[in-house]
């Protein structure tokens, strides 16, 4: 009998144990029946189930272009076609997408019958738009391929639940951008121009549906960059939204003072697989750490300008070889870790994003009735 496993839920180097000819899909949203996933592939021991691609396809409820989506979709097959992977596919509703006829398959019944995501209603146009964004990568030996996604996921969550009245949220996105792709089994990589091309192709679709008020809430590393990209380019084509990130979690100066005060670890116990991931995902879904396989990796190559931590600092910006620096694909202190700190730090993460959907509000308020009294270039564009 066929099992089907759930491959975010894995650590790196159990993905590298994977037999290679191990079947892989991406499913285009939820609630397939497992004979959708089994039938294709006959009498295989095992099928690894990758995280469901939430939006962006025909019939989604929130589509783009789809020479935009296929691109990506198509960066992610790539990436585990590089690990060695032979067999990965793409489950979809029957809808049309001639771009991934090759790697997909195509299900009986149309989008209508899957599950899809809870999008935010037109009643919710008022609103900040929180649009949390993970991936599924290495995090060292004892963390699995979810870490990222299930950490802004919820911080998402904590945010709505604190103030529904002034935010609401797009699904958790769970595929981003690994530059070290290479370096640790199992890294998928949607590239960088495919990731701002769909996100920018998301925000146009937000707009056209009356949303002005847009949060990128990050939760990999790997993805600021691009997001800071998208907002630009968003900004300069919606003159009348407003559209933000910022550098992670617990990166402004509220975040920095609670770190600070308690954490253990000394500069360079922060950055990845690290104390305070592990930490929060001792608190969110302990029964996926494996404290026991946990390694310290502190001796990054660090210069004045150029060092490791969760505030990245100095002045110069490189992106060498993971592999100068980390073996297990940590860096940081994980063994540090506690649950308590875990729950300390989340709590901690969604009061300062609560400031953020504020100042948001804030600065969209400002700009509007600056715009109205006719400032400047305005008094002429009205």
């Amino acid at each position: 009998m066929t099992k089907i496993f759930q491959y975010d839920r894995l650590s790196w180097p159990e993905v590298k144990e994977l037999p290679r000819y191990t079947p892989l899909i991406i499913p285009l949203g939820e609630g397939y029946s497992l004979k959708d996933f089994v039938a294709p592939f006959g009498d295989v021991p095992i099928i690894g189930l990758l995280p469901a691609f939430p939006f962006g396809w025909i019939g989604s409820g929130l589509s783009i272009e789809e020479s935009i989506f296929a691109n990506l979709i198509q960066n992610l097959t790539n990436s585990l076609h590089d690990d060695g992977f032979t067999r990965v596919y793409v489950l979809s509703p029957q809808e049309r997408l001639m771009d991934l006829k090759q790697i997909r398959i195509t299900t009986p019944y149309t989008s209508k019958c899957i599950q899809q995501f809870p999008l935010p209603p037109e009643s919710d146009r008022e609103k900040v738009i929180l649009i949390p964004c993970g991936h599924t990568e290495q995090h060292a030996y004892h963390l699995p391929m979810s870490t990222d996604t299930s950490i802004i996921d919820a911080i998402a969550q904590g945010i709505v639940n604190l103030i529904p009245q002034k935010a609401a949220r797009l699904p958790v996105m769970p595929y981003g951008v690994s530059t070290h792709r290479s370096a640790f089994a199992g890294t998928l990589n949607c590239g960088g121009r495919a990731y701002e091309d769909f996100w920018l192709a998301v925000i146009d679709q937000m707009v056209n549906r009356g949303f002005t008020k847009f949060y990128f809430i990050n939760g990999h590393g790997g993805n600021s960059s691009f997001l800071v990209n998208t907002i630009k380019y968003a900004g300069e084509r919606h003159h009348g939204v407003f559209c933000a990130t910022a550098w992670l979690y617990l990166s402004g100066s509220y975040g920095v003072n609670i770190l600070e005060k308690s954490r253990q670890s000394k500069i360079g116990g922060m950055g990845h697989a690290c104390e305070l991931e592990t930490s929060l995902l001792l608190y969110l879904n302990p029964d996926l750490v494996q404290m026991e396989k946990a390694v310290d990796e502190i001796d990054f190559i660090s210069t004045p300008s150029y060092y490791m931590d969760w505030i990245e600092g100095g002045a110069l910006i490189a992106n060498p070889p993971w592999y100068d620096d980390t073996i297990s694909g940590a860096y940081g202190a994980p063994t540090l870790a506690t649950k308590e700190k875990g729950r300390s730090w989340l709590e901690a993460a969604v009061a300062e994003k609560v400031e953020h959907v504020e100042e948001i509000h804030q600065q969209y308020k400002l700009r509007m009735e600056r715009r109205l009294s006719g400032f400047g270039r305005w008094r002429r564009e009205t």
